[in-house]
């Protein structure tokens, strides 16, 4: 079974086809963990060049020791001296234990701590953290193709409760769905004034680079923010986040080897860019008459040499 910390505690083409693999690729919130998680089989011939790097790092349950070190990008990349976001904090509580996804770089996790203290401020009464990155970072088994870095987290679209989720629950539940059935826009019966008020707080964090949303949020964030703007540009829609929104913090600073996101476009995003993402291309795609080349899994050789050390640290 994976280690639980003991802290138990009319846009190009181009675009088009990043927006569907992006969504093809992201894990669901609402996708169920098990209670009865068991350990992976070892590989046959781990060293082999041709070795998916994610069977390697989905086999890692343990942080690279030494000081905090990210190489890479977020797509692309490892971290070492990574620490585990306690299971149940004051205002927070980690969901989907099974998939030990609640690590991060000591950045992220000194992140997540301080923004869960500060959401009640605003009505939110503490955060259901979802997937933040594996112990070492690196490619996952299933789901995402970033968090790598440890330094990208999940929160749920889902109030916390006013006690402690038993694990069967954390395992089990689902995350709430804010987006209305069409995916036009948000669903009135379950969006609050409160989701805005989340969004609105994480968004202005110095930390943030971006938040990836469904464009249905977007829409309602560009709708119901008021004067107050600026804070949209880090806003960025984005399929498959109808249950929670993600978190993509900045490369610290001093740390030469992570490779920064380029910075958003100016304004806030709530114009013609928006506008595609409602587009009949993008939400009714026609099939492709072509047949579709299955991707190889990314090696070991498509990340950062230093990851290669990351992985076999003991």
């Amino acid at each position: 079974m994976p280690m639980i910390p003991r802290c138990f505690r009319t846009a190009p083409l181009a675009l088009l086809s990043l927006a569907l693999i992006a969504h093809a690729s992201i894990a669901q919130a609402q996708d169920r963990g098990t209670l009865d998680a068991k350990p992976l089989p070892p590989l046959a011939n781990p060293d082999a060049p041709s070795t998916p790097a994610k069977a390697l790092f989905g086999r890692a349950t343990t942080p690279a020791p030494g000081p905090e070190a990210t190489y890479g990008s977020y797509a692309r990349g490892c971290f070492a001296g990574g620490e585990a976001l306690a299971v149940d904090g004051p205002t927070w509580q980690v969901m989907r234990l099974s998939r030990n996804r609640m690590w991060g770089t000591p950045h992220l996790v000194a992140f997540m701590e301080k923004l869960a203290a500060t959401v009640p401020r605003v009505g939110w009464p503490g955060l259901l953290v979802g997937d933040m990155s594996q112990p070492r970072g690196g490619p996952m088994l299933t789901g995402h193709a970033s968090h790598q870095l440890g330094l990208d987290a999940d929160v749920w679209l889902t109030p916390m409760p006013n006690r402690r989720l038993s694990r069967a629950e954390r395992e089990e539940m689902s995350a709430t769905n804010v987006v209305r059935a069409d995916r036009l826009d948000i669903d009135p019966d379950v969006w609050t004034p409160q989701h805005l008020k989340l969004i609105r707080l994480t968004a202005q964090q110095p930390e943030v680079a971006r938040l990836f949303v469904n464009p249905a949020i977007k829409k309602a964030l560009c709708r119901e923010a008021g004067g107050d703007r600026g804070w949209l540009s880090k806003v960025r829609p984005m399929y498959g986040h109808n249950y929670h929104y993600h978190i993509r913090l900045s490369c610290p600073d001093g740390a030469g080897q992570c490779e920064d996101q380029a910075s958003p476009p100016g304004g806030d995003g709530c114009g013609d860019e928006l506008a595609y993402w409602f587009s009949d291309a993008v939400l009714n795609p026609k099939p492709s008459t072509k047949p579709v080349k299955p991707k190889p899994p990314m090696t070991m050789a498509a990340l950062p040499a230093a990851c290669r050390t990351v992985l076999k640290a003991r």
